[in-house]
């Protein structure tokens, strides 16, 4: 997932989406045997939830890696010139606020701290030189004050409440976002590509890991690019309809995958159907 980061902004957006097949195919981001699902510990989930609310050890799929990308695999080296990195940036630490307040409302309390505070070392930190130069206000205070409201057990109206002024300051930032010759359609397309990808890895890593964290990764990047779809669909398939259409099926096999913020006791999807899915996203999108 990494590598095709990577290239989506050093390439540019279409050379690099087409790329991001061969990564998809065998590299961190790949098939059911790829390295992301092999290195990871423990054994396929049998019953419930007995992940643990903290999750914490493998499977975030995030390791920081060479070549100015932030932890959390964005290219922050780029975010402040290229929109689809800074789109990127943003959508990840929305998906995991998107992920810790329905983590919350299902009672996964110690979890929904855990992941609203994520964003600010894996993302926010790294993308401070960038926020800087595009004026945008420091969000990292909202994303602390909310997961100190989770851990602390507060009532879930003052959580959502906590999690609405985290996304009211990321709208505000991605008005700001850096301008290109991309068309709006073309910027959102990649940012969703690159959830529908962060998702699918995620996903891949479950059958042998049966820690909770990988799964509600996946399940808020799923949440976002479903939204961000919801909005910018129409835009999308007015300037690709192939794209659109993949897109959308790879949306709807996540959305069986990830049901609820809760992980199944069963997996309800195929990840090899998930690989194939996005990777028609990136063939699309780069055609």
């Amino acid at each position: 997932m990494n590598s095709t980061l990577k290239l989506w902004t050093q390439l540019g957006l279409g050379t690099a989406l087409a790329g991001g097949l061969l990564a998809a195919c065998g590299g961190e981001a790949g098939g059911e045997g790829a390295a992301g699902e092999a290195g990871a510990p423990g054994t396929a989930a049998t019953a419930g939830e007995g992940e643990g609310e903290g999750g914490s050890g493998a499977g975030e799929g995030e390791a920081a890696a060479p070549g100015g990308e932030g932890e959390g695999g964005v290219a922050v080296a780029d975010a402040a010139k290229d929109p689809v990195a800074y789109g990127i940036a943003l959508a990840v630490a929305e998906a995991h606020v998107v992920a810790a307040r329905d983590a919350y409302a299902a009672g996964k309390k110690e979890a929904a701290g855990e992941m609203f505070a994520h964003p600010v070392s894996e993302v926010l930190l790294d993308m401070d030189p960038a926020f800087t130069a595009l004026g945008v206000k420091d969000m990292k205070p909202l994303f602390s004050a909310a997961s100190d409201a989770a851990l602390a057990g507060k009532p879930v109206a003052e959580v959502n409440k906590a999690y609405d002024a985290i996304i009211a300051a990321l709208r505000a930032a991605a008005a700001k976002a850096p301008k290109s010759d991309a068309s709006a359609a073309k910027v959102q397309a990649g940012v969703i590509a690159d959830m529908i990808e962060r998702a699918s890895a995620m996903y891949r890593q479950l059958p042998t890991n049966d820690a909770y964290e990988p799964y509600l990764d996946g399940y808020g990047f799923a949440r976002v690019a479903a939204g961000s779809f919801a909005a910018s669909g129409a835009a999308i398939k007015a300037e690709n309809p192939a794209l659109h259409a993949a897109i959308a099926e790879a949306l709807a096999l996540l959305s069986k995958a990830y049901p609820g913020a809760a992980r199944p006791a069963k997996l309800p999807a195929e990840p090899g159907a998930l690989s194939g899915a996005s990777a028609k996203v990136m063939l699309a999108a780069g055609s």
